[in-house]
């Protein structure tokens, strides 16, 4: 399986609220439809498969959203895609394919949420790097260990 495409219908992001008062964020993904495409570039036996989703980061209560609606392209054999769509009609995900089609949309769509979140005062959703002052006592003892 290869990701050959992708790409977003949809970007809708909201601040409802200026408290962040008992913030919870919290990020859920879907997969909405996943069908087998005719596309004539494909040189070799290899299908498309286009697999619609929707990435959305909630900020609880009530306080802000983001949404991402969007489709990513795979490339799979004519067997493995059998496969997914036969898993699909009963709205199953082949593991082989599901980790790195997650995990692609995340990476993807986490790196224009930090953005929107930058923009809109939002509290990021995923831990940033920082760099903090430290102890030179502790560091010290720390290393001799």
């Amino acid at each position: 399986m290869k990701i050959v495409g992708f790409n977003y219908n949809k970007i809708n992001i909201e601040r409802i609220s200026d408290s962040f008062k008992n913030l919870k964020i919290n990020t859920h993904l879907d997969i909405e439809d996943i069908k087998k495409l005719e596309i004539d570039f494909l040189h070799n036996d290899e299908e498309i498969l286009g697999i619609k989703f929707k990435y959305m980061i909630n900020y609880d209560p009530n306080i802000a959203k983001i949404e991402f609606e969007g489709n990513i392209l795979i490339t799979t054999s004519p067997e493995t895609s059998k496969e997914i769509l036969k898993k699909w009609k009963n709205k199953e995900i082949l593991e082989e394919i599901k980790i790195p089609v997650f995990n692609n949309i995340m990476r993807k769509s986490s790196v224009k949420a930090l953005q929107f979140q930058e923009e809109m005062n939002l509290p990021f959703h995923i831990p940033f790097p920082s760099i903090k002052k430290t102890d030179p006592e502790t560091d010290s003892k720390n290393l001799n260990k």
